[in-house]
This record gives C-alpha cells, sequence and structure tokens, in this order.
C-alpha cells in the first residue's frame, strides 16, 4: 500500500511540475524589448476605429516600444513618448488560440486588484516576431485589428 502510494505522489509531483513548465515556456517567446513595425485591418478601413486600449487610434501605436519582463511586469511607450505601465499574461485556455492579455497599472494600483483590462489574439510568435490581433465587432461579425511587432531586444 506504501509504495502504490508513494508511485501516485510521484506521479503526481511530476505532472505538476511538466504541467507548469508547459505554462511557462511559451511566454519566453514574449518577454523583451518589442516594436509595433506595421498596423493592417481585417474587415474594417483604417480609420474606422478611433480609439484603442481606451487610450489613442491604433495609428498612434505604430513605432511603439513594449517592454515585457518575464515577471509579467510591461510598459509600453508611443512614438509620441506617452507611457503606460501594464501587468501582462498569456492565457492559453481560449478555444481560439493562445490570447495576450494585459492590463493598465497606475501608482499605487496593485494587478491582482486591477479587473478591466485588454485580450489580443495570439496569431504567431516565434521569439523574434510577433502578431497580435485585437477583436473588434462589426455588426454580426469580428473584424481584426492587426500588430505586427519586431523583437529590438
Amino acid at each position: 500500500m506504501k509504495t502504490i502510494l508513494r508511485s501516485v505522489l510521484i506521479i503526481a509531483f511530476l505532472t505538476l511540475i511538466v504541467t507548469s513548465y508547459a505554462q511557462t515556456v511559451p511566454r519566453r517567446k514574449f518577454t523583451g524589448v518589442w516594436k509595433i513595425t506595421d498596423i493592417d485591418y481585417d474587415g474594417l478601413v483604417e480609420n474606422a476605429v478611433q480609439n484603442v486600449f481606451d487610450q489613442a487610434p491604433p495609428s498612434a501605436f505604430k513605432g511603439s516600444t513594449w517592454n515585457l519582463t518575464n515577471s509579467g511586469n510591461g510598459i509600453y511607450t508611443l512614438a509620441n513618448g506617452t507611457s503606460q505601465t501594464i501587468f501582462w499574461s498569456i492565457n492559453s485556455s481560449d478555444p481560439k488560440g493562445q490570447v495576450f492579455q494585459f492590463k493598465k497599472i497606475y501608482q499605487g494600483d496593485a494587478p491582482k486588484n486591477v479587473t478591466a483590462g485588454y485580450q489580443l489574439y495570439v496569431g504567431s510568435a516565434d521569439g523574434s516576431h510577433m502578431v497580435l490581433k485585437t477583436p473588434v465587432a462589426v455588426g454580426n461579425s469580428t473584424a481584426y485589428i492587426i500588430y505586427a511587432f519586431t523583437k529590438t531586444k
């Protein structure tokens, strides 16, 4: 009986380690300093959306830099110098694929207390380039604003 219990505990422990490792490996593809090099539209005309991330029009994000640390802390800086602190994560449980999600963090905020945030579908991420897509409801369908990132560091 002790042998069976010990075997079950070892298997459970190994499963926990493998599961934890599997969840952290993709995160490495997103850490670093990124620059938005291009913005495209799928199902939308260019100026149809006036404001993204409750901040500025999509075009204001072209040339922005996003510094994403492995701890989930980050900051993006628009080309005009405006910066925003964020807390980011990857959600792999969405049936449509991986989701890059972030919350805006202001002075005195704890990420766990911030409930509002933004979600972008991961089109691709290979560690040096990534494509994130913001869904936009258009009538009964979904269109996307597509951000192409290149890693700079």
